[in-house]
């Protein structure tokens, strides 16, 4: 008989739950695709001050896109496209002034080797000899990537195009050639791509209510980053909106959040934090290098027959005895109830305690798509929660057959930095609460009584390591250097490029404050 899992193993496993939720199914969803479009006018080579020149940023962003989705979504569709060139490369050169650099495929080392090329002085002398600065005619260049699209036979279920230039008026007031790219966004829009602006700094400013402001598209949500009125000046800014503009925030379910009898409110929940970890490895066939497919098949002990699934039942031993029972009849025990959110009750923040926490939380955001009016019902709450200063009660359901969970929803208001970027989204925070069965009573033994002077020479040492903590500042140096092993192995490299391990830091500088003549020096975390 096959093993039937206990309960608790099969949906109560916090990294096994993880895990479940932060996947993709890409046969239901589709790929997202991304395309840059950029401008390679003279402008774009132009640097300030020993400052990368626009160009050399958006190279340099272009690269770092590309890597992050060979390790996090590579089955992912990207596309490097320059306009304003002088030579043209498409689809029988129909676009003029158009250089497809690449075509919308999945992301590669050979790409990321192109796009090495691209960089710094040489590559901007590499980039004049292939494809030069000419005249400027983004209708044309919005044309051909929206061919690219077309192209595609895959299931796309997200389409992003992100134009850079540092030019606010591309055509030079030219305003036929503004009226046909206006137009031509228009009819990408309408098609479902999504088109941004990451505007990069030059003498005078970036206007972009002179053309740029009718051809980007509007937020999709609430949530997302907008159009930022000021161009970005560092590399650090252009990747950060980059960032947040890349990837399509999906939710790992859609809920209704109950609020009382006749009153619900659909919402998504998301996962803002996930163990990072390394990628399974895959079994190759040693006489060809093709994946090996494992497959399992059940036959009977005694007669060597293949086992059908109908042949087989679940069983748990309890209290000596074997309790057998039919995999319906298992599933009907599993259910308690429908998935969703059901409102409790609300508790004051105090009673609320970190040791709570039973695994990392997830984000609750309305779904105005599912239910009209959610939005506004969901504000009003998240807003009455914080001037109260209280934690609304849930439980939650997320599929089916999963076990129910307490959630305790915090309020969290939006953020935004000096740039308008968001830095908190708004919505609320749900914490997963233990039940009676998951707290343990720890039996403590009676331990010495600490003097004074101990107790004041431990106050001096946690004096001196105190340092501002944030969780963001520190990578993980174990995968880090694993994907800087698999990156030079991919791009030829000599040797893995050097990662700056963080938590060592940390320690030196710990040492050195703790013991000051330890000759240990102590520039250790002074910028985290």
């Amino acid at each position: 008989m096959a093993q039937w899992n206990d309960y608790h193993h099969e949906d109560e496993d916090v990294d096994g739950e993880e895990r479940d939720e932060s996947g993709v199914d890409y046969k239901s969803t589709g790929r997202d695709s991304l395309v840059f479009l950029v401008d390679a006018s003279k402008e774009m080579f132009k640097g300030e001050d020993e400052e990368p020149s626009p160009f050399d940023m958006t190279m340099q962003c272009v690269r770092s896109v590309y890597t992050s989705k060979i390790i996090s979504s590579d089955k992912d569709l990207v596309a490097l496209v320059f306009y304003g060139t002088e030579q043209s490369k498409n689809p029988r050169n129909s676009f003029k002034h158009v250089y497809i650099y690449h075509d919308l495929d999945l992301p590669g080392a050979r790409r990321v080797q192109d796009v090495d090329g691209l960089r710094g002085e040489k590559g901007a002398q590499v980039a004049g000899e292939t494809m030069g600065s000419g005249n400027t005619n983004l209708g044309e260049a919005l044309w051909c990537c929206s061919n690219l699209y077309s192209d595609i036979k895959l299931r796309l279920s997200h389409k992003r195009l992100m134009i850079f230039t540092c030019r606010d008026t591309p055509h030079g007031g030219d305003s036929e050639r503004d009226r046909q790219a206006r137009t031509k966004a228009s009819d990408l829009k309408e098609t479902g791509v999504v088109i941004d602006l990451m505007h990069l700094m030059k003498p005078g400013g970036f206007d972009v209510s002179l053309f740029f402001c009718d051809v980007v598209s509007p937020p999709e949500d609430e949530a997302e980053l907008g159009l930022q009125m000021e161009p970005c000046g560092k590399l650090e800014d252009l990747q950060k909106r980059v960032r947040a503009k890349e990837m399509k925030k999906r939710s790992v379910a859609s809920l209704n959040l109950c609020l009382g009898e006749g009153m619900n409110v659909a919402v998504g929940v998301y996962i803002t934090a996930l163990q990072a970890r390394k990628p399974n490895a895959i079994k190759l066939y040693r006489d060809n290098n093709e994946p090996v497919r494992t497959k399992t098949r059940l036959y009977h002990t005694q007669t060597g027959s293949l086992l059908l699934p109908s042949d087989t039942k679940r069983v748990q031993v309890y209290a000596g005895r074997q309790i057998v029972m039919e995999k319906d009849e298992v599933d009907v025990i599993k259910k308690f109830s429908d998935p969703g959110l059901e409102l409790i009750g609300f508790k004051p923040m105090e009673r609320l305690k970190l040791h709570h926490h039973l695994r990392s939380a997830v984000f609750i955001y309305p779904e105005e798509e599912m239910v009209t009016g959610s939005a506004c019902v969901f504000t009003a709450l998240l807003r009455r929660c914080s001037v109260r200063n209280v934690f609304a009660l849930c439980k939650y359901t997320r599929i089916r057959n999963s076990p129910p969970r307490f959630l305790a929803l915090v309020p969290q208001k939006e953020e935004v930095d000096d740039g308008q970027a968001q830095i908190a989204a708004p919505g609320f925070h749900g914490i997963f609460l233990p039940y009676a069965d998951d707290i343990r009573t720890l039996d403590t033994t009676q331990l010495p009584t600490a003097s004074e002077s101990q107790v004041d020479k431990m106050k001096e040492i946690v004096h001196k390591l105190r340092f501002k903590y944030r969780s963001d500042a520190f990578e993980n140096p174990v995968l880090q250097q694993h994907y800087r092993n698999l990156e030079a192995l991919a791009l030829d490299l000599m040797a893995p490029e050097h990662i700056e391990d963080l938590t060592s830091k940390m320690n030196t500088h710990t040492i050195s404050s703790w013991f000051p003549g330890s000759g240990v020096q102590r520039s250790g975390v002074s910028s985290v």
